[in-house]
């Protein structure tokens, strides 16, 4: 089997399709220079080499060069419509960048005097007027890199103190002045220089950089063929393929789209080649590319902020994230083996597989990095710069290979697709730095609190329904990032004041800002695969909903009780662990209506419905931590219920099956 079937057919329609503008020798020489920069400036402020300045800055005086020099590339990168031109940078797109590069260069020069003076609550005149032109130009690039709803989401958001006041009492907050506002957005540390651009300059920025050079190199083809060597030939074997694959480069990566985009260009031609549908196979490869963003050990950009409100290392984040990401992929794994065992679907037979050896022989490399990666995070605790030692590594090792190995159009290429992806993410997150400022500057959050509290009337499953239910609908508005922001400062203190761990509740708003990706009417993830697959993107949205819902449930289990998150006695994680498996399992093989060592479980049209049901709700009380003030049954209880229901259903299907077996005999 050839795997790189339709792949440069895909990856060009992708293109021709894509944002990005395609840029001129000039302006590409421009964004190698500012992504240069960039770079060395990171490496100097976070390994503190104090190289040309003979010391190391302040940190707003490094973020106003981070996003001088980021932020303003958007106008160049991104059209300001789908009807401007991508093949020329227009004269206003110019103007504009030109316009905010100076106004951050102001700031820079004067960043310690901001600091001294305290400008961010008072500034001069004309200190005032550069920011309303700072804050326009800002929310333009935040419309062009994310999005128009989230667009208006931060311009709303961004003036809320200036009608705080005249708003109903649960968000209503104190008022500000437009100059006290503007101050506080453009050069206080809580709003553009807040927590997301924090994050971004002090922890994300190391590894993007590793996620452009894991995939320049050719680390997606490496785990894709790895995972068709060692899975493709079983029943289904394409789809699990998919998993495996999808969940090693997302976790690296931490985009969804881009791994949909990276792995799905094989996983999905492979999926239909074997008999899948285009929905499903589209499906398969949104959720597997969703879960891999919520996979250690790098996880997703978002991770890394909850690090920062946190206060914690980010290897503490992605530990508790390991135990929930098992539990998603294994749901996702007994699915698949479920529907190819019950429509009887066989793998690709192993003489048109890779070799297990031939692969490893080319690609240990990463496997190598791979492993430097978790003892830096893990061992040496160095997550700030881990991914940098893991970047140089990994291109010194891909240069000493001459297949593949970078010429000059190479490292231009690495260099450009750097600066794109750093420039659309630090547009993105200076934007949602406003909503930080608004909510801080006008004490909304601490408020809203107990006003949530109030109105679940004091219970935490309530405040948990109405958390789950309003992180979903701020990740259809929002990217995750900027839904998880707003929901750590408005509803995160709500739910930990009520007494749940602080660990669980964010990864908790974490994953329900993420179902929006494989959930219509958004649903981004299985919408960029039904365009890989050719199929209706809302049925795929459907397919994948189904296919990934134990991530709507999974988030229930850890924040009911943190040992599922490693936050408590091991023995208790151990027998929460092992229960929630036995549910999962069961869980999902109702789902598909196919059970190991039971067979089909809907072999009657009428008994079939209430035989999987009865299965799913036995999966659910296995998997429901018990014993707790939420839950109000003990393990014991929980467990016995699941084997009477659970148990007469599996009863009543196996009967059925060796009737059917009989039947055919005869």
């Amino acid at each position: 089997m050839e795997l790189t079937d339709n792949k440069n057919e895909v990856e060009a329609d992708t293109k021709e399709g894509g944002r990005h503008r395609l840029l001129s020798t000039g302006w590409e020489i421009v964004l190698i220079v500012a992504t240069i920069l960039v770079v060395g400036l990171a490496v100097n402020q976070l390994f503190n080499f104090g190289f040309f300045i003979n010391h190391v800055w302040l940190d707003n005086k490094y973020q106003y060069a981070l996003f001088g020099l980021l932020v303003p590339l958007s106008f160049l990168i991104f059209p300001a419509t789908e009807k401007s031109s991508k093949n020329k940078v227009p004269w206003y797109d110019i103007g504009a960048a030109g316009l905010m590069f100076a106004l951050l260069v102001y700031f820079f020069v004067n960043a310690e005097l901001i600091v001294d003076s305290g400008w961010e609550m008072g500034a001069p005149t004309q200190v005032v007027v550069l920011g309303i032109i700072l804050w326009a130009l800002v929310l333009e690039a935040t419309r062009r890199a994310g999005g128009t709803a989230l667009f208006v989401i931060v311009f709303l958001i961004s003036l809320y103190p200036l009608y705080a006041d005249k708003m109903p009492g649960p968000i209503s907050g104190l008022s500000s002045s437009m100059a006290d506002t503007i101050s506080y957005h453009a050069l206080s540390a809580e709003s553009m220089l807040g927590i997301p651009m924090q994050a971004l300059a002090n922890l994300v920025i190391g590894f993007l950089i590793f996620g452009v050079a894991l995939t320049q190199t050719g680390g997606g083809t490496f785990f894709i063929n790895l995972a068709f060597a060692l899975l493709g030939h079983v029943r289904g074997g394409p789809a699990k393929v998919a998993i495996f694959s999808s969940g090693l480069m997302g976790s690296m990566s931490g985009s969804v789209v881009s791994n949909v985009i990276t792995t799905g260009v094989l996983t999905i031609p492979a999926m239909r080649k074997t008999g899948f549908s285009r929905s499903y196979a589209a499906g398969v490869e949104a959720c597997a590319s969703t879960g891999g963003v919520l996979m250690p050990p790098i996880m997703g950009s978002t991770a890394f902020i909850m690090a920062v409100f946190l206060d914690v290392p980010y290897i503490t984040i992605a530990v508790a994230a390991i135990i929930p990401s098992v539990l998603y992929y294994l749901a996702l794994f007994i699915q698949i083996d479920a529907f190819a065992a019950r429509n009887d679907m066989p793998g690709i037979p192993r003489e048109k597989l890779p070799s297990v050896k031939k692969t490893l022989k080319e690609g240990w490399h990463f496997i190598l990095v791979f492993v430097l990666l978790v003892v830096m995070l893990v061992y040496l605790k160095q997550e700030v710069l881990a991914p940098f030692y893991a970047t140089v590594l990994l291109i010194v090792i891909n240069q000493v290979f001459p297949h593949t190995r970078w010429n000059k159009r190479g490292f231009i290429d690495f260099i450009i697709a750097t600066g794109k992806l750093l420039a659309e993410i630090g547009a993105i997150l200076v934007g949602v730095g406003m909503i930080v400022g608004a909510l801080s500057i006008t004490g909304m959050a601490g408020t809203l609190v107990n006003d949530l509290i109030f109105i679940a009337g004091g219970n935490i499953l309530v405040l948990l329904l109405m958390g789950a239910i309003t992180s979903f609908i701020m990740g259809i508005g929002m990217t995750v990032t900027a839904a998880y922001i707003f929901l750590a400062i408005v509803l995160a203190p709500a739910l930990v004041q009520g007494g749940l761990n602080p660990m669980a509740v964010h990864l908790f708003i974490l994953y329900w800002g993420m179902v929006s990706f494989i959930t219509p009417p958004v649903a981004l993830g299985a919408f960029a695969a039904a365009s890989i697959a050719g199929a209706s993107p809302m049925k795929t949205g459907f397919e994948a909903m189904r296919l990934g819902s134990i991530i709507y449930f999974v988030p229930f289990f850890f924040v009911l009780d943190p040992a599922l998150i490693l936050q408590g006695d091991l023995s208790r994680t151990a027998f929460l662990f092992v229960s929630a498996v036995v549910g999962v399992i069961l869980i999902a093989s109702a789902l598909q209506g196919y059970l190991m060592g039971i067979g089909n479980l809907h072999r009657h049209a009428i008994l079939g419905w209430p035989i999987r049901g009865f299965i799913m709700f036995a999966g659910l009380c296995f998997a429901t931590p018990g014993g707790g003030n939420i839950i109000p049954f003990s393990d014991i209880q929980l467990a016995v219920t699941a084997v009477i229901f659970g148990g007469s259903a599996m009863l009543l299907a196996y009967m059925q099956n060796k009737k059917h077996g009989a039947q055919l005999l005869a």
